[in-house]
Order: C-alpha cells, then sequence, then structure tokens
C-alpha cells in the first residue's frame, strides 16, 4: 500500500485561527510539502498574527476570526486554538461557508463534537479532525502488515505518550481544558481505536494537578478477545512508542510512535523486517487528505470519518468520568 504524496493533491487556499506552535508546523507544512498555501492568519493576541506571518512568509494577517473567515480568499480553515475554544471557531468557519480542519482532541468534550458535525453536515462542507498521525506513511503501511494477516489476530495494543510539560503554562490551566489527556493521551486513545475500534470497556485511573487538570492517566479497554494498555503523563519524557502484538508476531512501533518513525515486524517464525516512514514535519498528509476530499466532493474523510472522531470523543470522556475530570466551562451553576 502506497501513501499518495501530498505534493499530488490539489492546490487549495488556507486560513488558519491561532498562531502558537502547531499553526506555525501546519504553515510549514502546507507551503513546504504541497502544491496549497496560506493566505490569512488570524489571532485574538494583537500582534501576534502580524508576528506570524512575518515568520512564515505567508498569508495575510486579522486580528479577529470572523476576518479570516470571512476573506473571499480562503476555501479551508485550520482550527488551530487552545482546546477550549475548537468549537467556536469551528462552527463560525462553517457559518461561512469554510470547510474545516480542527486540531485534535477535536472539541473539549463530545456534545461539541455533535453541535460541529451536526452544522457541518447540514452545510454541506468538508469537516475533518487534525490527527495526524492517521495520515502518515508509517499508519498506512501498518494497517497493511494487519490486513495482510502478517501477525495474526490482534491480541494487544499498548502505547504510551508522555512528555515533561512543566514549563508550558496552557497545560496547567483548566479553562483552557489543559492536562494530558485531551493534548497527549488522545494519541495513544486514537491509535487503540484505529487497531481495535470502540472497546465494550473502558478502566482508568488518574492523578489531579492542585490546579485541577489531569497530570497522568492510564487506562485499560477491551474487545473481544483483545487489550489496549494505554499511558499519558505530562510530568516525564516517556518511551512514546507502540507495541501490537497478534497470534503469529507483534508490531514494534519505534519513538515516536504517532509522529513520522519506523516500525518492526517480528514474526513467531523468526523473521522481521522494518520499515522506515520518517519524512520531515508531517501534517502536509493530513493537509492533503482534507485537500483531496474538497476537490472530490467529499465532506468527510475515508481515513478518518466523522463517526470515528465521535467515537474517540465519547471514549475519552468516560475516561474523563471515572478521574473525575472536569472543566469550569461544565460545571452546573450552584442552586
Amino acid at each position: 500500500m502506497t501513501t499518495p504524496t501530498p505534493q499530488s493533491a490539489p492546490a487549495i487556499r488556507w486560513g488558519i485561527l491561532g498562531a502558537g506552535g502547531i499553526a506555525h508546523k501546519m504553515a510549514d507544512a502546507i507551503e513546504s510539502h504541497t502544491a496549497s498555501s496560506v493566505v490569512a492568519v488570524g489571532s485574538r493576541t494583537p500582534g501576534k498574527a502580524q508576528a506570524f506571518v512575518a515568520d512564515v512568509g505567508a498569508g495575510r494577517p486579522y486580528g479577529s476570526y470572523e476576518e479570516v473567515v470571512s476573506d473571499p480568499d480562503v476555501d479551508a480553515v485550520y482550527v488551530a486554538t487552545t482546546h477550549n475554544d475548537h468549537h467556536e471557531p469551528a462552527l463560525l468557519a462553517i457559518e461561512a461557508g469554510k470547510h474545516v480542519l480542527v486540531e485534535k482532541a477535536f472539541t473539549q468534550n463530545t456534545a461539541q463534537a455533535e453541535m460541529v458535525i451536526e452544522a457541518a453536515r447540514a452545510k454541506g462542507v468538508y469537516l475533518m479532525e487534525a490527527m495526524w498521525s492517521r495520515f502518515l506513511p508509517h499508519r498506512d503501511a501498518l494497517r497493511a502488515v494487519i490486513e495482510r494477516g502478517e501477525i495474526g489476530d490482534v491480541i494487544a495494543v499498548q502505547a504510551d505518550h508522555g512528555q515533561h510539560l512543566a514549563h508550558v503554562e496552557r497545560m496547567f490551566r483548566p479553562e483552557l481544558a489543559g492536562g494530558a489527556l485531551l493534548d497527549l493521551g488522545v494519541y495513544p486513545i486514537s491509535f487503540a481505536h484505529d487497531i481495535l475500534g470502540v472497546p465494550e470497556d473502558v478502566v482508568a485511573v488518574g492523578q489531579m494537578r492542585d490546579t485541577g487538570v489531569d497530570n497522568q492517566v492510564s487506562m485499560v479497554f477491551r474487545y473481544p478477545g483483545a487489550q489496549a494498555t494505554l499511558h499519558t503523563t505530562m510530568e516525564a519524557r516517556t518511551g512514546c512508542t507502540a507495541v501490537i502484538s497478534g497470534t503469529e508476531g507483534r508490531i514494534e512501533v519505534a519513538d515516536t510512535f504517532y509522529a513520522p518513525t519506523t516500525f518492526t515486524v517480528k514474526r513467531h517464525d523468526g523473521t522481521s523486517w522494518t520499515f522506515d516512514g520518517r519524512i520531515p514535519n508531517g501534517f502536509q498528509y493530513e493537509a492533503a487528505e482534507v485537500a483531496r476530499g474538497i476537490a472530490a466532493g467529499r465532506t468527510e474523510s475515508e481515513i478518518l470519518p466523522l463517526d470515528q472522531t465521535l467515537e474517540i470523543m465519547r471514549i475519552m470522556d468516560e475516561v474523563r468520568d471515572q478521574i473525575g475530570l472536569v472543566y469550569p466551562n461544565e460545571r452546573q451553576p450552584a442552586q
């Protein structure tokens, strides 16, 4: 199975909402590795959009999201804001008739996700979650290994994502939907979902910070005949590897499993081989998926359909319920 090159996707014009680090990475991917271009960037922080445009050398700076989605040159909008503020900018772009790519985690909770998806379907615009891992060459090749039956029936999935983020102030702020789960834990959860689908049962334990966000979460998902063991933390840089074990072998995905990397297939018969999926950046593959979908007249991705995004959001809501993670804007007012 061969992943199409991002450069082969049709050219579209992007507007970006938010001007942080992940927006910079997307802008570089679009400008350097696709036929598309960044034509507009919006930030509510004075001067930030101007600095962004000067840094990446592309786009017009705007001081509001409304100006970006109103720009007639913008075909698609990438929402790169904090987790608490994904759904409203996405709804703004959808109402303006723009196609939308929303950074993972897709929204803060399932209710917000359902709202955004319903609006996009009613408007007939393209909508996708920016889970970039799903579209990378090594993930495409990994799925093919499983489909060919090289490791037999999948019995267990292990994935871990930990980063030392003590210096990242937004991660500790509950009003920004900070914490490990939405920022980091979504990767192992989405990985397990990609391989095994929706679990029958979810068991989660977590540790909370005194600010009210989750510091560390361990999860076990049960499936018919299989289990997934997942972990995330924002207190330490962990191995960030993944293993898929089957009845006839296993796939070991190297650090960092969710980014462009290598994996090795090790069969019980003693044979093994390695796939090298290391490439620059990587965000260009999800940008190309959007461009191809729009050109083909689709309204969602065939690789990551919106119903799968909803399934992942429901799993994360269940994990949050079990560890007691509630954000301020979700609390009911006192009677």
